[in-house]
């Protein structure tokens, strides 16, 4: 990791920790002020609990053109950055960070059309562009066993990264397997997470996308946050329903798995649509210039997943169904791929950061 931008976010805490003016909007500056001194280890910490809200950006004396020069949420955006590629296992190359954007356009584009070309070549155009219906009408276009081995395998394979890669995180910050099992701090982070907590800006908001106070981006987050896990719930009941209870998708409207999945995609598209308008209209003087590619990449992404399902369920008894499936199957590989090495890694690692501080903040008020 670069030592200038750990020297730099040095700098930046230590100051803050002189001021302490901006105590009462996030969690980095509570648990910033529990240290006199700031380690390698202490910034990385703090870079992943930074929940990038600004609010201290515009509430700070000593912001540019002061001679001090503090920017905050741009410092610990781009330490932050630089941890995603120390963390993950196998360790990732700076150059795939700061290209994410590239990266992942296309990894998903090659996705999209490598499933298109094995549909075509195995399957055929007739089966292809005909119409299915009934149980097991997905099935017609991609076989039971292509459709479900290979994807089985890759989410295993992706969870299995990610957790190595939280574990890195957490011996990095200091911790160790006895207090990773601190069940009273994950509690209490899962709370912070469900809420949000840290994109309330003390309960007035973020400063996001300008200096104005307004929950918009937390709201549009909620939006991406319930409707990706009423998505994976929807997936996960379809899971049980075809592989335990041998019922075979497409389903019935008012079922479970299409109900959750409605929901839960109108959800993600709305949140993830206002979250890129919003990434366009930011001020970008607060921003890490190296994230930008990486976040609209990513937030796109899941846009074009939830728009191909919703897509898939309005064209399912039509001739188009085969080439949605193919497009919207392809949307999933190319994020699956891309999980542990974009900005999804910001997920996991927060949470362990609000896991650390929840176990800071316990110690500290007894």
């Amino acid at each position: 990791m670069s030592s200038t931008i750990l020297k730099k976010a040095e700098r930046v805490m230590t100051i803050c920790n002189s001021c302490r003016y901006c105590e009462g909007f996030c969690a980095v500056f509570p648990a910033m002020e529990l240290r006199r001194t700031f380690t390698d280890s202490d910034l990385k910490y703090l870079a992943n609990l930074c929940h990038n809200c600004r609010d201290c950006y515009y509430a700070c004396q000593y912001e540019p053109p002061h001679e001090f020069d503090l920017n905050v949420p741009a410092t610990l955006a781009t330490l932050r950055l630089e941890t995603y590629g120390e963390f993950s296992w196998p360790r990732t190359n700076p150059s795939l960070l700061q290209k994410n954007g590239r990266f992942v356009s296309l990894i998903a584009a090659f996705s999209v059309l490598i499933i298109l070309l094995l549909t075509l070549l195995f399957q055929g155009t007739d089966l292809f562009f005909n119409t299915h219906t009934g149980a097991g009408a997905f099935y017609k276009v991609i076989p039971y066993a292509a459709m479900v081995v290979p994807f089985s395998l890759l989410v295993t394979g992706m969870i299995f990264i990610l957790v190595k890669g939280m574990l890195i995180q957490w011996q990095t910050m200091g911790g160790d397997r006895k207090e990773l099992l601190d069940w009273p701090a994950h509690l209490r982070a899962i709370q912070d997470t469900l809420k949000l907590k840290y994109l309330d800006g003390g309960g007035y908001g973020c400063n996001y996308p300008n200096e104005r106070f307004s929950m918009i981006r937390r709201n549009f987050h909620h939006g991406v946050f319930y409707g990706f896990m009423l998505c994976l719930a929807s997936t996960s009941i379809a899971f049980f329903y075809d592989h335990i209870l041998g019922l075979q998708a497409p389903y019935l409207l008012w079922s479970w798995p299409v109900f959750l999945g409605t929901i839960g995609g109108i959800s993600l598209l709305v949140g993830t649509a206002g979250l890129l308008y919003l990434k366009f209209q930011m001020d970008q003087k607060p921003a890490a210039s190296q994230t930008f590619t990486m976040d609209v990449a990513f937030i796109t992404l899941l846009f074009l997943t939830s728009l191909t399902g919703l897509a898939l369920l309005v064209l399912r008894s039509t001739p188009l169904m085969g080439g949605v499936l193919v497009l919207h199957l392809g949307c999933v590989l190319g994020f699956f791929l891309t999980m542990p090495y974009g900005k999804f890694l910001h997920a996991p690692y927060r949470y362990l950061a609000l896991v650390k501080n929840a176990r800071e903040q316990h110690q500290n008020n007894h």
